[in-house]
């Protein structure tokens, strides 16, 4: 008597939860602990920074008791090391420290700057994303002119930020005479009420961008054309658009995510030199000023901020490819 086979039991599918929550940890993970990274490398480089605030602030001829009193009113008489965990443990409260220069509140001199140097970074942003989806598009969509494109994209993201300025500034102001040379807004005004002053900035910090974003981007536009699911339709004739918003798009968000949030930090920092090229008082050039009067309390919060902006941004960027990471299989 032969006893009956049964079949192995199907495994059970895994759901969308168990898809995206151990990968999703994993980046919460590494974004603390990357910020964490951040933290101390931003305050060992301003501890190595020659000279400080007492040095600067100190009269001509102070007595020695008179430069360790400055230095212990300043809090800057204990160690490096107590000085970090005292600073971490701030950040980790929301106290971003004082001024060593005015005595004031970072997070103050901070928000007064902050909507000047979002509407340069916001409008650099609404131009290079656009563009830069459209050069990738070009690029990773072109065969033929692969090389070419390569080449462009790469030539225009390492272009200086100053020689972009440069050139805009003599070519619309200079030369056509369109724009101010300087980006100097009055007292008291909001800057989306001076586009014109938003000009120069703006173009210097987005043309790089989007050559950049373009760059990091082209890659996954030629691996997603290649696709089964592209190929076919194209086959049957859809509509170039068509394809691109829905066969296409959908993913390219994580990588999308993720050079965004790359470009937003990066804008943020190159945002220092643009606003002390053309006199525009944002964020940027508050971390120039800082810098040369030792100000370290206004330039480690600013670093950290910047880096918290790209971290964050490469967790959504996470967030967003656990997400589509089910419809890509399915795809494919």
């Amino acid at each position: 008597m032969t006893r009956p086979v049964t079949a192995p039991a199907a495994p059970r599918p895994r759901t969308a939860g168990a898809v995206t929550g151990v990968p999703l940890l994993f980046a919460l993970v590494r974004t603390v602990l990357l910020l964490a990274l951040v933290s101390v490398a931003v305050f060992t480089a301003t501890e190595l920074l020659p000279g400080d605030a007492v040095d600067l602030r100190v009269t001509p001829g102070a007595d020695e008791e008179e430069v360790r009193e400055l230095r212990e009113e300043l809090g800057l008489d204990a160690a490096p090391w107590r000085r970090y965990l005292d600073w971490a443990g701030s950040l980790l409260t929301g106290d971003l420290g004082t001024s060593l220069v005015n005595g004031r509140p970072v997070a103050d001199a901070l928000a007064q700057r902050l909507p000047a140097t979002l509407a340069v970074v916001g409008g650099a942003l609404a131009v290079a994303t656009p563009a830069s989806l459209a050069l990738a598009w070009w690029a990773g969509g072109t065969r033929r002119a692969r090389r070419l494109s390569t080449a462009l994209l790469t030539g225009g993201a390492a272009l200086p930020t100053a020689v972009t300025a440069a050139a805009l500034a003599a070519l619309f102001s200079g030369t056509l005479g369109l724009v101010p040379p300087v980006s100097l807004l009055p007292p008291g005004a909001a800057p989306w009420q001076h586009p014109e002053l938003l000009f120069l900035p703006v173009a210097s910090l987005a043309l790089p961008t989007a050559f950049f974003g373009a760059s990091l981007l082209a890659g996954a536009v030629a691996d997603t054309v290649r696709l089964p699911h592209v190929a076919d339709a194209r086959r049957r004739g859809v509509h170039p658009w068509r394809i691109a918003s829905t066969d296409v798009l959908p993913f390219l968000l994580a990588p999308f995510t993720r050079v965004t949030a790359n470009t937003a930090g990066g804008l943020i920092a190159a945002a220092a030199l643009v606003e002390t090229l053309f006199g525009y008082p944002g964020i940027g050039s508050l971390l120039v000023s800082s810098l040369a009067s030792r100000d370290l309390p206004v330039v480690q919060a600013t670093a950290v901020v910047a880096a918290a902006v790209v971290l964050v941004g490469l967790l959504l960027g996470d967030l967003v490819a656990a997400l589509t990471e089910p419809r890509r299989r399915s795809a494919r």
